[in-house]
């Protein structure tokens, strides 16, 4: 960091009071560095001015010190002012900045500059002196909203228009200054640093958490580590808003409370939130804009006609851009614009506060006009019925409290709302309009009982729903309609409760009845049956049965997606994984997104699509789109835990764990599936503890604990259930059950020879079954069995069976079906790569051969085993190392044999990554092994490690 300025002295103003403008804010050790805002200043090249504008709090002063910083040690001078009220005189204005600019040419004053000398043109000694500066500079002007006069503003005008080749104006403001920043900006010489860019990043919040309590290592005390995101969508990176928290939360940690509690409850009407707003913000706001604020706080997103609608008395438009250029916590939100020619005026620009100043306003609103919160609610609510917007007319007429308007809204609505398949946002009101009316508000209205029912289905679960039906009495309704709705219901609450053999008895009933005149529930009905079908083995009934569900799906979003899920299912049992992919894709209203913005696509899991989202995610993992397919787990996973769907659980479950298991996070890998496992007991599902337990054994295979893992089989060993998987075709397991558990077990620990005979069966009766994914899996466990057996018949014949595999991998793109299975693919995989192209005058296809190149370097590079290795083996268990391995040495291979990452061994052993990699250099060379696997083996035979 430079040194500071020199103390100057400057005639008719005290030294102390200067110093301290002339002084930027000291760094401060425990700060977060903004590397990306800093960068962005530091690499602006020759712009003349930087512009750093936010509200309070934002972090603008320190940004600008922390760029400051980095210039000065880059070799560029730089001066910096704090600006006051007072620096609207231009006398003092000019002595202020002669000082500042003095410490720019390396002169404590400036020959011929006066401080009342007044405005010149471009020959005024303070633009001349910076104008002569050779070397590149930097002159920082803080708090500059201060500054309203507009001699003062011309001043800073004919800075800027004469600012040498390499130097740099740096303002920070609140407010937009007037400084002709439109021709600065069309002329390429202006860089805006917003109030976007200065919002903490997520990875900011956490550091500013182990800034703020570094004790543990973790970055926070107790669940605070836990509560990083919460807490950052709370206060959407502004920085005071995380100072404030943090301070409350020392006296919430005081005193043993819940963290998770307060941020949950942490808003704009905290008290150390609304004091710092109450003084700092509103205070300074004139009576019309104070009120202006407050009725409209109520919005979640705002226009000028619609702040008409509620400050009549106010002209809107002014005052909105009044506060946008104020920057008053008020962010635009982008809206398209008309396209040329189509004969209606663009959309009015839209805008939405802050949160948390959202909050303080409506907190503020609540205890000035308590009375006046249902009239706003109520003339919003009319005007966005008035501009054909049903869904914030509803939510305002329900929060203004007038529930029979809102549920006449509904009425007209909610059939619409069903076919897009938004049932939680349906579910939201039903709830709230039960609230508002201790449940009488739907009394007389039957259809909107059946939407109710629907939507809560598709969000609370089919127990929840099973329970609303027999209390409602549409079971038993008069009405026809009603009827038609319950005819499709009752079957798919039994077949997502795992009832599938009910759901085809009540279900084959109820299509009897078809067409019932509503197409949504006719529809509904041919995709639950068509997936019961599909379970049942029945593939021809289930594919008729989805060809009529698509002829009733005009306009009808859910139903579209549901039909696509089941028929990709079909095809993913067939080994179709491609257009698997692809029907999935379309399901989730993805056919135009290309997978590599999957991360910024727009997700919407309350528009229907979760039941899809998980099956996606599916597909994408198995491609090896591990990244892409967390994604898609972190917003599907608990919305399909929360609807309750069995094997939706598994899956997801599952995905996560192994997803985990791959970067070598095992302790994450089985909290995910003890997660699994507790959900299976709490819903009362013997399927999802059992698969639970059967993912536990493959993790503790994949470790080599085979008498831990056969343990583990034993206690997934539910025969009711695995009997009843046997007859059917979950989609869960398809390739993952007790058979293919055992004969997994087998493949590495057991009798090879018999293993490789009993996949060879399974994979022949997979393949009559037209279960080609199935049969896939198993003769992959079947060429495992043979290389392990190894004799060269046998090794011959799973590189046989192999190549014939590697064809169908590279044709529909399967990845984890092979890599899921451990090390010993990587083996048979490199073997096979070895025979092709060993094998005289045989052209290996190159798809093939890419396809294989590619799973042979996502297997990991360990060498074949019969290749020599740089030691001779140990002669004999027990044998004396030249040099023995030291007790941390041993740990790390411990943990290495457990298949832990050496990030995540880093963290057991509380020591660096380039330490553990030391660690495996010199296992490696005083065991004589030339990789991870063989330095495990080796250190077993030696009887180093168990």
């Amino acid at each position: 960091m430079p040194p500071p300025p020199p103390t100057l002295t400057l005639g008719g103003l005290p030294a102390g009071p200067l110093s301290s403008k002339l002084n930027p804010p000291l760094s401060q050790a425990r700060q977060v560095l903004r590397q990306a805002v800093v960068r962005r200043m530091a690499e602006a090249g020759g712009v003349k001015l930087l512009l750093v504008r936010a509200p309070a709090g934002f972090g603008k002063t320190t940004a600008m010190v922390q760029a400051r910083e980095q210039l000065a040690a880059s070799g560029v001078a730089t001066a910096w002012l704090t600006l006051e009220r007072t620096d609207n005189d231009v006398p003092r204005f000019l002595a202020c900045l002669q000082q500042a600019v003095a410490q720019i040419v390396g002169r404590t004053s400036l020959p011929g500059a006066q401080p009342g000398a007044g405005l010149g043109g471009p020959a005024t000694p303070l633009v001349d002196a910076l104008a002569r500066h050779g070397a590149p500079f930097a002159l920082f002007l803080d708090d500059f909203e201060l500054i309203t006069e507009p001699a003062v503003l011309g001043l800073v005008r004919e800075i800027i228009d004469h600012l040498p080749r390499r130097g740099q104006l740096v303002l920070g403001s609140r407010s937009l200054p007037e400084l002709g920043l439109g021709r600065l900006r069309m002329a390429g010489q202006l860089l805006e640093i917003d109030t976007e860019l200065l919002r903490f990043s997520r990875d900011e919040t956490r550091q500013f958490l182990a800034l703020r309590w570094p004790g543990d290592g973790s970055g926070a005390p107790g669940d605070l580590a836990a509560q990083v995101d919460p807490l950052h969508a709370k206060t959407e990176g502004w920085v005071a808003a995380l100072w404030l928290a943090s301070m409350a939360l020392d006296s919430v940690m005081a005193r043993q409370g819940s963290v998770a509690g307060f941020i949950a409850q942490f808003s704009g009407s905290n008290r150390a939130v609304a004091d710092f707003l109450a003084e700092d913000v509103l205070a300074r706001q004139t009576p019309e804009v104070r009120d202006f604020l407050l009725r409209t706080s109520i919005l979640r997103q705002f226009n000028a006609p619609l702040c008409q609608a509620l400050t009549p008395r106010s002209d809107a438009a002014r005052i909105l851009a009044q506060l946008d250029a104020a920057n008053l916590f008020i962010t635009p939100i982008s809206t398209p614009v008309s396209a040329p020619g189509a004969g209606s005026a663009p959309p009015e620009r839209e805008w939405r506060y802050h949160s948390l100043f959202a909050d303080f306003l409506r907190a503020q609103l609540a205890r000035e006009q308590p009375d006046a919160l249902a009239r706003l609610h109520l003339a919003a609510s009319g005007w966005y019925e008035s501009q054909g917007r049903p869904v914030p007319a509803i939510d305002h007429a329900i929060e203004g409290g007038d529930a029979p308007h809102a549920v006449h809204l509904l009425a007209g609505q909610a059939m619409d709302f069903l076919q897009q398949g938004r049932m939680r946002l349906l579910a939201r009101w039903f709830a709230a309009l039960q609230n508002v009316e201790g449940g009488d508000a739907l009394a007389d209205q039957p259809m909107l009982q059946v939407v109710s029912l629907w939507a809560s289905n598709l969000t609370r679960g089919p127990w929840a729903a099973m329970e609303q039906l027999q209390q409602s009495g549409c079971a038993t309704s008069a009405d026809a309609a009603v009827r038609a709705h319950v005819n499709a219901l009752q079957p798919m609450l039994l077949a997502m409760m795992d009832r599938v053999e009910d759901a085809a008895d009540l279900g084959r009933e109820a299509l009897a009845r078809v067409p019932t005149g509503q197409p949504f529930a006719d529809s509904v009905l041919c995709n639950v049956m068509a997936h019961v079908m599909g379970v049942l083995g029945e593939r021809e009934q289930a594919q008729r049965l989805l060809d009529a569900a698509r002829r009733g799906q005009q306009g009808d979003g859910f139903n579209r997606m549901y039909t696509e899920s089941v028929e990709g299912l079909l095809d993913l049992q067939q080994g179709r994984l491609r257009q698997a992919t692809a029907r999935f894709r379309l399901a989730l209203g993805m056919a135009a997104v290309p997978s590599a913005t999957l991360n910024t696509a727009p997700w919407q899991p309350t528009h229907g699509n979760a039941w899809a989202g998980v099956l996606y995610a599916g597909v994408v993992y198995e491609a090896h789109q591990l990244a892409q397919a967390e994604h898609l787990l972190n917003v599907y996973l608990p919305l399909a835990r929360d609807v309750g769907l069995p094997d939706h659980m598994i899956l997801s479950h599952v995905m996560v764990a192994r997803i985990a298991f791959d970067r070598g996070d095992i302790d994450a890998a089985l909290q995910f599936v003890t997660e699994l496992e507790h959900l299976g007991h709490h819903r009362q599902l013997p399927r999802v503890v059992a698969s639970a337990r059967l993912e536990r054994a493959r993790v503790l295979m994949l470790q080599g604990q085979a008498e831990a893992a056969a343990l583990a089989l034993d206690r997934a060993d539910d025969a009711a259930v695995w009997q009843r998987v046997a007859r059917h075709q979950f989609s869960a397991h398809d390739v993952e059950d007790m058979p293919i558990g055992r004969l997994r077990w087998q493949v590495l620990f057991g009798d090879p020879a018999a293993a490789a005979r009993a996949a060879a069966a399974a994979a022949a009766q997979a393949q009559a079954a037209q279960r080609q994914r199935r049969a896939l899996k198993l003769q992959l466990l079947q060429a495992l069995a043979l290389q392990r057996a190894g004799s060269p018949a046998d090794l011959d014949a799973a590189l046989q069976l192999t190549g014939r595999l590697l064809q169908v991998a590279q044709a529909e793109g399967y990845v984890r079906l092979l890599l899921d299975e451990g090390p010993a693919v990587g083996t048979l995989l490199r073997r096979t790569q070895a025979a092709l192209h060993a094998a005289p005058g045989e052209r290996v296809d190159p798809l093939v051969d890419d396809c294989l190149q590619r799973l042979i370097a996502l297997a990991g590079d360990e060498p074949l085993p019969d290749e020599p290795a740089a030691a001779a083996e140990p002669a004999a268990p027990g044998a004396p190392l030249d040099e023995p391995l030291t007790r941390k040495e041993i740990r790390v291979l411990q943990l290495l044999a457990e298949g832990y990452s050496n990030s995540v061994m880093a963290e057991k052993l509380f020591v660096s990554d380039s330490t553990v990699r030391t660690h495996l250099r010199n296992i490696n060379l005083k065991l004589g092994a030339r990789s991870r696997t063989q330095a495990v083996a080796i250190a077993r035979k030696l009887g180093v490690m168990t």
